[in-house]
């Protein structure tokens, strides 16, 4: 059984190296930062579904009605969508405000939609931070990360699916074996470690726009200290499609100085914006 199981292991990194190279070859793009990813997906398609969930999140979700927030909210995205590429679908950048104080987040979807909860305006305290979330957040479909990780499903599930026909003759618990090693192989190989490095690469894109849309790239920093603050318990970074915060909190130390720079050089052509947070923080 172990021959066998050996055998099989073979076979896969012949076909894995195969089928990694085939979709490199034909669905491969470069990203902002020079990363090469897959894009099987078209750019229209992405926006279609990128529109249709934004819509059901709107229609399943309470969206706030505070003119305060929803002004400095919009504010911060009017600032950073003046310095940044349209989406890659051509559409206009839109916002909305989700109310619901107990979710920490805010998203961009394809077809240039953005959402942003009022939860993370206790995280984010400034214009500056909530500058470096939505930042973030306009890095990952600047970059077509979504294109990309569905990309990669799409592709490592089509791996295993061929895979598990060509493995039938290992047999019995062998068979099972090596589907069940090759499942978590594929998760933690391949899926993750690609969304670990668009979330890394997010930071450094959402860290380039806010600076030089004149908002100050050192609270990104601080943005990441507070969410270390509230977050009580986080999975292994290993395990975890995101960085751990203080991964995250030195990359962009190491980064900081450039973005210092292009912050400076807004300031001079007088792009720093008051941004004025609403009263009681949303």
């Amino acid at each position: 059984m172990r021959s066998k199981i050996n055998m099989a292991r073979k076979t896969i990194k012949i076909i894995l190296a195969n089928l990694t190279g085939l979709f490199l070859v034909i669905g491969c793009t470069v990203s902002p930062t020079g990363r090469h990813q897959l894009a099987l997906f078209p750019t229209k398609q992405m926006a279609e579904m990128g529109n249709t969930s934004y819509a059901k999140i709107k229609q399943e979700t309470p969206i706030s009605e505070d003119q305060g927030v929803n002004q400095y909210v919009q504010c911060i995205v009017n600032a950073l969508t003046a310095v940044i590429p349209a989406p890659p679908s051509g559409d206009q950048w839109q916002v909305t405000v989700f109310q619901q104080d107990q979710t920490v987040n805010a998203f961009a979807l394809p077809g240039g939609n953005i959402g942003v909860y009022t939860g993370i305006l206790k995280v984010a305290k400034n214009a500056d931070q909530l500058a470096a979330v939505i930042g973030h957040e306009l890095g990952h479909v600047i970059a077509q990360h979504g294109n990309a990780r569905l990309s990669t499903q799409y592709a490592t599930q089509t791996g295993l699916e061929l895979i598990q026909v060509l493995t039938r003759g290992a047999g019995g618990a062998a068979e099972n074996q090596l589907m069940a090693l090759l499942g978590v192989g594929a998760q933690v190989g391949i899926t993750l470690p690609f969304s670990r490095a668009d979330e890394s690469e997010a930071d450094l894109l959402g860290l380039r726009y806010m600076a030089e849309a004149g908002f100050d790239p050192s609270q990104s920093i601080v943005l990441w200290q507070n969410m270390t603050q509230v977050e009580h318990s986080a999975p292994s970074e290993f395990l975890s499609t995101h960085p751990s915060n203080q991964n995250r909190i030195k990359n962009l130390e190491r980064h900081l100085p450039e973005a210092m720079e292009l912050y400076q050089q807004a300031l001079t052509k007088g792009k720093r914006l008051k941004c004025n947070p609403p009263k009681g923080g949303g």
